[in-house]
Parts: C-alpha cells; structure tokens; sequence
C-alpha cells in the first residue's frame, strides 16, 4: 500500500485528486494539507511514502516544505 499526502490550498483541487486517488486499490490518501505548514506536520505525524506538494501555497511553499 501506498501512503499518500495531498498538499494544496484549493480545497476543491485537493479533494479531488484525493477521491481519485482513494479509487485507486493500491494508494492509501492518509493525509490532506492546505498549506505548507500543515504538510509539514502531517508528514512529521503520518509518514507518508509520497507527498504531492503544491508549489505556491499559504504560509510555507512547496519548494520551503519539499
């Protein structure tokens, strides 16, 4: 199983690609973030094996989090 975060600040973009990827019988979405600090502390909570990052977010960037 894939463990996946979701990070970006358009609430609908990332539900999403979060339902999307949640059909998937493989990826597991285990986390969703709508800015970079929140990513950062799901990721530091959650361990995820990916994190899809949007690069212009609130608070922290893409880039600062990545």
């Amino acid at each position: 199983m894939i463990r996946i975060i979701i990070a970006e600040d358009q609430r609908m973009l990332r539900g999403a690609l979060g339902s999307l990827l949640d059909l998937e019988d493989d990826i597991e979405v285990v986390g969703q973030a709508a800015n970079g600090e929140e990513a950062l502390s799901l990721i530091d909570q959650l361990l995820p094996d990916i994190c899809l990052i949007d690069i212009e977010m609130p608070i922290k960037s893409g880039l600062e989090v990545a």
